[in-house]
């Protein structure tokens, strides 16, 4: 095992110089201009796999964006993993606040600045060199290793979802292990195990048939950016409570145990202040910073649209407006109840005035993954060796749709080994990946195949 972790760090260069490949292609998953350029990317990776010594490969083509799947099973009476990663990235918006172009790698102070680089693809890259160091110094795996790599997890994993009802023989596995979370603080080893869910709507208000002069028409019509404004105000009280009726029923409350856990991590609420450019945090009242992202369920708008919003003026009154709503959801809440439960409230806090379209976008359930099955021991074990240090256990307030699918659908625990950091601006202009965390998790991956293995 010692010549697999030297031959890791040797080649610890020549994995960014690929890793600067993969990152230079825009696979923008939301927008269709950039179909050619998903489809360039999932070939890539087919290429990639196949380097590695991944026996099958394959691309499936789905109604959406292909699926990558590779696999290796020369390990008969060994454990079977299910490696999960995603290619597709989040759009660039605003473009102006980038320091240098986001679709040409940078590397700086110890980071490589692309868009995509922490998300996912540096963190779904380092399974495929683990796989393949592997290969290059013993010829094959101490386990059977499948891959399947996706496109659209950055729009909902609908593909996917429907590939995995339809291939629960193909993906057949003890364990699917993932890396799309965030390590708790730099160097600190780290595995989730707990994600909220989504929600995700759009909010569409339609008053005149056209836009209107303001002076003519102001104070006798019912104006959609006004409207949808005082919609927005009544989503929260002022103790930060969502004001949805019913929308906290199924919630699961913070156990002692868990409460004890989060206190042993001396989580800094100044730091996550400054990490997330703010002066002072707030949010539901009667709760500590850790249970409002991990374990509270929350309501933002992530959107607004309507009106004139060139330079310049115009006096109109805008004939609709538009918002886009997110909803982060905790065990036990349903987003498809969730989703009605929102679309009524919606439509009772609108006046008569104006026509209301509430769309449900898309969505995905909460997870809670089991801490004793032998993957996570072997996870903690692998992750503690690679970084010198304890590994600790955390949840995370964001979503990876399709993890709740593996669990329910193959039956298997799942295994959230993420090497990311929050402060590494995901979805955010200047997104950026450790390179010591990314040889670190590479350094991981062999290890974890290894102590599972056994």
């Amino acid at each position: 095992m010692q010549e697999i972790l030297d031959f890791i760090k040797r080649n610890k260069e020549a994995y960014v110089e690929e890793l600067k490949e993969l990152l230079r292609i825009p696979s923008i998953s939301t927008l269709p201009e950039n179909k050619n350029d998903i489809n360039q990317c999932a070939n890539l990776i087919a290429d990639k796999l196949r380097i590695a010594g991944m026996s099958r490969v394959e691309i499936f083509k789905t109604e959406g964006h292909p699926i990558v799947y590779g696999e290796w099973l020369g390990a008969p009476g060994k454990p079977t993993v299910l490696i999960y990663g995603h290619y597709d990235v989040q759009p660039v918006d605003p473009i102006e606040l980038w320091d240098n172009p986001p679709f040409e790698p940078v590397i700086k102070d110890g980071n490589i600045y692309a868009r995509g680089a922490t998300d996912d693809k540096g963190q779904m890259f380092m399974h495929i060199k683990s796989v393949e160091a592997f290969f290059k110094i013993e010829g094959s795996l101490p386990l059977n290793a499948k891959f399947i790599i996706e496109g659209e997890e950055e729009i909902g994993s609908e593909s996917l979802e429907s590939f995995i009802n339809m291939n629960t023989e193909l993906l057949k596995c003890d364990a699917v292990l993932i890396s799309d979370t965030a390590l708790f603080g730099p160097g600190i080893p780290t595995l989730t195990y707990g994600l909220r869910g989504l929600s995700y709507m759009e909010i569409e208000l339609k008053g005149p048939g056209r836009d209107l002069h303001s002076g003519t028409f102001g104070g006798a019509v019912g104006n959609p950016i006004n409207i949808l404004a005082d919609i927005i105000s009544k989503l929260h009280d002022k103790n930060g409570k969502i004001t949805v009726p019913h929308f906290y029923d199924d919630v699961v409350k913070t156990t002692s145990k868990e409460k004890d856990n989060f206190n042993k991590l001396k989580f800094s609420d100044k730091r996550f202040a400054v990490e997330a450019g703010v002066k002072m945090l707030q949010g539901e009242k009667n709760y500590s910073t850790l249970e409002r992202v991990w374990t509270r369920p929350t309501l933002d708008c992530n959107g607004i649209i309507g009106g004139f919003t060139a330079k310049g003026a115009k006096t109109v009154i805008p004939s609709k407006a538009a918002a886009k709503i997110s909803m982060r959801l905790v065990p036990n809440q349903d987003p498809r109840k969730i989703a009605r439960l929102f679309t009524k409230y919606i439509k009772e806090l609108a006046p008569k005035s104006i026509n209301v379209e509430v769309k449900n976008l898309h969505g995905a359930y909460p997870v809670l993954t089991p801490l004793d099955n032998p993957a996570t021991i072997a996870a903690s074990k692998s992750m503690e060796e690679a970084f010198g240090k304890k590994t600790v256990f955390v949840r995370d307030g964001g979503s990876v749709p399709i993890v709740t699918s593996f669990s329910k659908k193959l039956k298997v625990p799942v295994v959230l080994m993420g090497l990311g950091l929050d402060s590494e601006n995901l979805h955010s202009p200047n997104e950026h990946f450790s390179l010591n965390h990314f040889n670190l998790g590479i350094l991981s991956s062999a290890l974890f195949f290894e102590k599972y293995s056994k």
